[in-house]
């Protein structure tokens, strides 16, 4: 698998990316809300099973965030055979362009598991595997949510992927998070959405 982040473009600002995983949630609309006072563009990675008409899709891409896939069921795909990964992957793809009517590009397994299957899986498919480079913990830390700006903040390097979730807790200090990014120096970005070939 290549470094996804290694395809930030250059620029004589240091970038990071913020993704999110295992949407599209309940806590989607305080995410974009905050996300859109900051200027600020992100990465959705989804469960497609969770995606109906009625979800923040339009407003997702309308504000500029990209959406990709999370699986449709979210399954450890190590755990399936070649086949049923390619379905289940495949699947998830036909249902986010059904209803967004956009290419879906990106893709990141479930758990962040993976084996050579899994990436030949999503070649064929034609997507770009996306893992992180720093996670946030943030799906641990439901009692504790400051902690998740201290993991963050204090592991930044250039061209980091940041792991998020749609959660409640992640929400509730995203403005927080992002304003203390931005005071170590950073700007933020997305992966380009043109690299389906």
């Amino acid at each position: 698998m290549s470094n996804a982040y290694q395809l930030i473009p250059k620029s004589r600002e240091k970038k990071i990316i913020l993704t999110f995983d295992d949407g599209p949630s309940r806590n989607l609309d305080k995410i974009l809300d905050i996300l859109k006072i900051e200027k600020i563009q992100a990465m959705f990675f989804w469960q497609a099973r969770l995606l109906h008409s009625k979800r923040s899709w339009k407003r997702v891409l309308d504000e500029g965030h990209i959406i990709a896939t999370h699986s449709f069921k979210h399954p450890n795909l190590t755990k399936l055979s070649y086949q049923e990964q390619f379905r289940e992957i495949k699947k998830s793809i036909q249902k986010i362009e059904e209803i967004t009517g956009k290419p879906v590009v990106y893709f990141r397994p479930p758990f962040g598991q993976y084996n050579q299957e899994t990436l030949l899986a999503a070649k064929q498919l034609n997507l770009t595997t996306v893992m992180w480079s720093l996670a946030s913990l943030d799906w641990k830390l439901k009692n504790s949510p400051e902690t998740i700006v201290k993991n963050v903040v204090t592991n930044l390097e250039d061209g980091a992927i940041i792991l998020l979730h749609e959660l409640e807790q992640t929400s509730n200090i995203l403005m927080e998070l992002i304003r203390s990014i931005k005071t170590q120096g950073y700007a933020f970005g997305v992966l380009p959405n043109s690299a389906k070939k």
